[in-house]
């Protein structure tokens, strides 16, 4: 009977053991699945998080370019990239399958994303070189065109310089009051004719040819002796005395010109202005009694 006992017992133990063993393999086993499960609802969640901020990116990189193609192109890879992450929302931790065709897809969307980034980045750097660019030919322009007017101003500077050495100047200017003899008189009321004598200077720089020199008298009462005719001067017309037309070449060139009177000559202080080429070139007063 003790025989018998004895291996019964030790079967039984084994079973026990045995039974013990197993129940314990399956916890471990359960406590490994739900690890699994929450590694797999970890990834899904990391998965979904980098859907979102592609889907972000995609957003803000269309504010950063003006280019309705590319802007074009953009919004339809955000819209898929949208789509994928609501169905990667929809699709269950465990579902093997699903996860692994979502994260296949992730990693295109990845790729095309970098893509775009290293396009637009480059777009953006080309346009700010244009822009840079386009401010240092603004810059040269502005500096050529302030030169212009410098040079211009320069020019005009020059021309008003030219213009001034080469007016003619009268020198040695002399009004006589001559009787009817042809004597000279300071007594006015005698006077039948006035003559004006005067030299046009040296001058190189003024241009040669017949010059019209026009003389204007004007008596102490401030009437105008004559008005023969009139001259352009200063943008208006003025009345003058005596006018003769010499050839001038350069050189001092001696001018007399004769007024036969035909009006009351009063004592007094007669100013004499002379004239040529649009310019006032001499003037002088003189007195008489």
């Amino acid at each position: 009977m003790k025989k018998i006992l004895i291996p019964l017992l030790v079967l039984v133990a084994l079973l026990i053991g045995g039974i013990a063993w197993l129940y314990m393999n399956l916890d471990e086993q359960r406590q490994a699945n739900l690890e699994m499960q929450e590694l797999a609802e970890l990834d899904k969640k990391e998965m979904e998080s980098q859907y979102q901020q592609f889907a972000d990116q995609y957003s803000e990189m269309k504010t950063r370019i003006n280019n309705d193609s590319i802007v074009a192109q953009l919004s339809i890879e955000q819209e898929k990239t949208q789509r994928l992450l609501s169905e990667l929302q929809k699709v269950k931790a465990n579902d093997a399958r699903e996860i692994t065709r979502l994260k296949k897809e992730l990693a295109t969307v990845r790729e095309v994303l970098r893509s775009y980034i290293l396009e637009i980045d480059s777009l953006n750097r080309l346009n700010q070189n244009l822009v840079e660019e386009n401010s240092r030919v603004k810059a040269q322009y502005q500096e050529a065109t302030q030169q212009i007017e410098g040079l211009n101003t320069e020019k005009q500077s020059l021309s008003e310089k030219v213009a001034i050495a080469a007016q003619l100047d009268a020198t040695g200017i002399q009004m006589d009051a001559k009787d009817k003899r042809g004597k000279k008189t300071e007594k006015m009321s005698k006077c039948k004719t006035v003559q004006v004598n005067f030299s046009l200077a040296k001058n190189v720089t003024a241009a040669s040819g017949m010059k019209d020199v026009y003389v204007r008298i004007v008596s102490p009462t401030g009437s105008l002796l004559g008005g023969a005719g009139s001259f352009k001067y200063e943008n208006r017309s003025l009345q003058y005395t005596m006018k003769k037309t010499v050839e001038y070449g350069g050189q001092e060139l001696p001018v007399t010109l004769f007024w036969n009177v035909s009006q009351a000559m009063p004592n007094g202080t007669y100013q004499v202005s002379i004239f040529a080429d649009g310019n006032m070139i001499g003037s002088r007063s003189f007195s008489f009694k």
